[in-house]
């Protein structure tokens, strides 16, 4: 409530003057963005309302450190946080969940605060190739499985006269079904309504929409009708609902190509980071709302984006296929969330019907039927049966692990006869969170490095060629891989102390070493990576590596039996796989039989939107997917334990690491280093 209603309501007469006392106003550099925001206000909610991103990890409770500001002009006061010292405080910085507003200032929001929009786009394709064989437009022609979910009929109505004056639905379906051989028909109101203009205006020359059904005997649904021919505009939206992005593609449904594609961060990540996070948000009064208008705003600027890059007519889209992890799904459809995440961990439901879009809030027609992919269980959703679907892996024959890694790991494994699945908390370390220099894979993100043998001086890149401002999970992965195995830290993750470099130090108590120092980076500060930095991403890649050999010993096989892997997500089309099993995120296999496929859940949705075939695997694939509760599996504490070294305790399981290690140590003897 704003400050005149509060005043209203409690009775007092407010002047102009009073209410101008009351306000403040604040102005974000570098975006040059300024809002009026009363006094008292938190700095960050302020930033929100004038739609500047700023990191705030933790959702608000001032223990990441990753929101901090610089006060340039003004004053802010600063909450208690030991994440700033004294001397932060002084020189001007604040964090800016903490941070309350008293009067006019100027604040500059530093690199490693903000997300640089500039990824989104470049996310939008795996930077490998997937190898992967996928059915193509041309393919799903010749196998007879090229169905959309709706389509198209051309009808030329005869137009009603004292002879023939029936009503303009049964005239509308008597023609039909003379065309097209239709039984079953339901027409929507919204068709009924406005059925009776566009029959007259355009002649009685109509094309409708038509929904087919899941099964062969199901009914048949007219939800649009339009005056004159236009089957040759038929488009179809897929869309994957990210926790963190939103990526979209606009697909002719007549050529199956992709007409364009546009993504952008989910709005949610302003309440929270993770899943985990926005759930105990959506707990809280108004908090569900809040989310479910912050995502679905996500998704109709991205529709908007498609719109204006293709120059089509959403008049002309029929459908939308959607896919989003448990939770994403239930804060799309405003269900609350709460019970996700307390045992037993049961979701509202695994499968929803078809529902209108306009309903959602989403800027389409009000006849484009949305249509969700099915859950598994709380912590295995939508995206994960999508990406079984899009890559195929359900009907094919190689034993497959699925692995989709974010702050959450996902992971299947099975083939054409059966499927089971997991999921673990990774922790957000792959994402840079946990990472006090941690960041998105973004420009100035340390993506590779390497270390010179003699000095250790390290050579690093960054995303766009920039000066460094942090570390990515690719980065760190790559970081702690080259560590390990030139000797620099050992496999519990602690430093080389004796190493001849002042790049190894202490710093509070704590051993880290300089990767950039202050006057290199873009940041000002020295960029380091921590013994506890370190210690995080072993605690992911275990949880990680444990996960997948629990869910296949409670299928009764082994890692040996592994075919191929098939990395899904952003993360998984960055990561070097020879460093990611160098440390133990993955098992030891061919690379060439590991594959990248990118964004998996928007492969599925396209797919899905291309064949309504789909439509009824996933209800088998959704019956065939056994879940497994790891926090229900005694041995998966066991495992982790053991993964908790690097790469593992049992150097056996990664004979490639091992026998690197006993090479290098063998010419170091050799060479008396």
């Amino acid at each position: 409530m704003r400050l005149c209603e509060k005043a209203i309501l409690q009775g007092f007469l407010i002047t102009s003057t009073d209410l101008l006392m009351g306000t403040h106003r604040i102005t974000f550099l570098p975006h040059q963005r300024t809002i009026d925001v009363e006094d008292g206000e938190r700095l960050l909610r302020a930033a929100m309302l004038g739609g500047v991103h700023i990191n705030a990890s933790c959702g608000g409770e001032g223990f990441c450190g990753k929101c901090r500001v610089l006060v340039e002009e003004g004053a802010v006061e600063a909450g208690v946080s030991e994440q700033l010292c004294a001397e932060d405080i002084e020189q001007g910085y604040r964090l800016a969940c903490l941070a309350t507003v008293r009067e006019d200032a100027t604040i500059r929001v530093p690199l490693e605060s903000s997300i640089d929009r500039s990824v989104v786009a470049a996310q939008v394709q795996p930077r490998r190739t997937a190898s992967i064989r996928q059915m193509d437009f041309e393919a799903l022609k010749e196998q007879g499985l090229f169905s959309p979910p709706v389509e198209k009929a051309y009808l030329e109505l005869p137009p009603p006269d004292a002879q023939n004056n029936m009503p303009d639905v049964t005239r509308l379906i008597e023609c039909l079904k003379l065309q097209a051989d239709e039984h079953k028909l339901e027409l929507t109101m919204g068709v009924i309504r406005k059925l009776p203009k566009i029959l007259r205006d355009s002649d009685f020359k109509v094309t409708i929409n038509m929904v087919r059904p899941v099964r062969q005997d199901g009914k048949t649904i007219i939800t649009d009708v339009q005056p004159g021919d236009t089957r040759a505009e038929n488009y179809a939206i897929a869309l994957d609902i990210g926790t963190t992005t939103i990526y979209a593609q606009l697909i002719d449904l007549i050529s199956g190509a992709t007409i364009a594609e546009a993504g952008d961060f989910n709005g949610q990540i302003s309440y929270g980071e993770d899943v985990i996070s926005r759930i105990i948000f959506a707990e809280k009064p108004g908090g569900l709302d809040t989310l479910q208008k912050a995502v679905v705003g996500t998704i109709n600027k991205v529709l908007g984006a498609l719109f204006t890059n293709s120059d089509i007519d959403k008049q002309y889209v029929s459908t939308i296929t959607m896919a989003g992890n448990t939770t994403m799904t239930q804060l799309l459809l405003a269900i609350d969330p709460r019970y996700l995440r307390r045992a037993p961990y049961v979701p509202a439901s695994t499968l929803y019907p078809p529902l209108d879009a306009t309903a959602l809030g989403l800027d389409l027609g009000e006849h484009v039927i949305a249509l969700l992919f099915p859950v598994v269980s709380s912590y295995v959703g939508g995206d994960i049966v999508a990406g079984i679907m899009g890559t195929g892996l359900y009907r094919e024959e190689p034993l497959t692990l699925f692995l989709d890694i974010g702050t959450n790991a996902e992971i299947v494994i099975g083939n054409k006869d059966w499927l089971a699945c997991t999921a673990c908390s990774a922790g957000p370390a792959f994402e840079g969170g946990g990472i006090e220099f941690g960041m998105r894979a973004a420009r100035g993100a340390i993506e590779d490095i390497s270390f010179d043998p003699a000095s250790y001086e390290p050579m690093l890149l960054t995303i766009g060629d920039v000066r460094p401002k942090g570390i990515c999970g690719s980065g760190l992965i790559a970081t702690v891989a080259v560590m390990f195995e030139m000797g620099m830290i050992n496999n519990r993750g602690k430093f080389n102390r004796d190493l001849p470099t002042a790049r190894i130090r202490e710093t509070g108590g704590v051993w880290e070493f300089v990767l950039v120092w202050a006057e290199q980076s873009a940041i000002n500060r020295d960029i380091t990576l921590s013994e506890i930095d370190v210690d995080n991403l072993i605690r992911a890649k275990g949880a990680v590596y444990s996960g997948c050999l629990t869910l296949l010993e409670e299928v009764g096989l082994g890692m040996e039996m592994v075919e191929r892997i098939i990395l899904a997500g952003g993360f998984g089309s960055y990561i070097d796989l020879e460093k990611a099993m160098t440390i133990g995120l993955l098992p030891e296999i061919d690379p060439e039989r590991v594959i990248f496929v990118g964004n998996g859940s928007l492969m599925g949705a396209r797919m899905s939107a291309l064949t309504n075939r789909m439509r009824r695997d996933v209800v088998q694939v959704n019956k065939m997917m056994t879940n497994f509760e790891l926090s229900e599996t005694p041995s998966y504490m066991d495992h982790y334990v053991a993964a908790m070294f690097i790469p593992h305790t049992e150097i056996e399981k990664f004979p490639g690491v091992k026998a690197r290690l006993q090479a290098r140590e063998t010419e170091r003897q050799s060479t008396g280093n």
